[in-house]
């Protein structure tokens, strides 16, 4: 007889077993008996009733995220290619609205984000694509929140995470972004290369300014050192010409000497004769003498000139 209840108690424990469950954390169970949904079971340990009562189905409660991928046309009639992705959650009070009403939720939500993307794509040019993507996530978001509430689904961010469009688009806009940075780099180098120019012309003009006043300090410093020869040469006896030949002979010995002196040198002077120091004596004095008779000739004329205008004057 005993033999007999040992099957039966084996059987009697696995009907009993078939009857625990658990639930794991976020995530929830559907129980139906019957075919008839009976209750919502969260995370823990729980029963039911051995064949009267299945599991239907589990929902996952975390936040999932579906990749969307969408090719559309620009309002410039350029084919771009935008990756939306949706981050979404199933609302715990509504498991039973995710569960039963909707067969295939990711295509739903696929068919929601195209929808919305065609539409609002088309109204931007691309160069706007890319900086109103934010405003193209938000609207995305929107419509998905007000369809899929009501299917116990909460959209918690959508982003748009890519924008490609078309090769030769990305070149072309390549292109062009290489020309415009080798034209600010070709403005920054004629910037550069004006700023070098002024600066140096600065340089010259500062150079030959204190090369002139060093070219006057030292005729000036010269004329001052032959006069007070000169000076010296009258307290022995010897008067003002002498003195100025003895000076132009010394000056024009000393530079032959100089140039004797440097093998390589390309100074030549002219003339070289001994009777050269007194021709160019001469020839000075007689320059000096001749301005001085014009000046004092022009000076009579204006004399005479200003006496002729005074002349009526005085008769008045």
């Amino acid at each position: 007889m005993g033999l007999y209840l040992i099957p039966l108690i084996i059987f009697g424990f696995i009907i009993l077993i078939s009857g625990i469950f658990t639930v794991k954390q976020q995530t929830a169970a559907i129980v139906e008996r019957f075919g008839k949904f009976l209750s919502t079971r969260s995370s823990g340990l729980h029963f039911k009733i051995p064949v009267f009562d299945r599991i239907a189905g589990r929902i996952n409660l975390k936040i999932q995220q579906l990749d969307v991928l969408v090719e559309t046309k620009t309002k410039d009639d350029v084919f771009v290619r935008l990756k939306i992705s949706v981050q979404f959650q199933v609302i715990k009070e509504k498991v039973y609205d995710a569960f039963y009403k909707l067969e295939n939720p990711h295509d739903q939500i696929t068919s929601y984000v195209f929808d919305v993307v065609r539409a609002e794509v088309p109204k931007m040019k691309l160069d706007d694509v890319f900086e109103r993507k934010d405003d193209i996530a938000i609207a995305v978001k929107q419509e998905l929140n007000e369809a899929m509430v009501n299917y116990g689904y909460d959209i918690i961010k959508t982003l748009v995470t890519d924008i490609d469009p078309d090769m030769q688009v990305k070149e072309a806009m390549n292109r062009i972004n290489a020309a415009e940075r080798e034209k600010v780099a070709a403005e920054y180098e004629a910037e550069a290369e004006r700023i070098k120019i002024v600066a140096k012309a600065r340089a010259e003009a500062e150079s030959k300014r204190l090369q002139g006043q060093g070219i006057a300090d030292q005729r000036r410093e010269i004329a001052r050192g032959l006069e007070e020869s000169v000076d010296v040469l009258n307290n022995v006896g010897i008067n003002s010409q002498e003195a100025s030949a003895l000076i132009v002979v010394t000056q024009h010995y000393d530079t032959l000497q100089s140039i004797g002196e440097e093998t390589n040198s390309n100074l030549i002077l002219l003339p070289n004769s001994p009777q050269a120091g007194s021709d160019m004596l001469n020839n000075m004095i007689a320059s000096f003498t001749a301005s001085n008779q014009i000046g004092e000739e022009m000076k009579k004329q204006n004399a005479k000139k200003n006496l002729g205008r005074k002349k009526p004057g005085a008769d008045q």
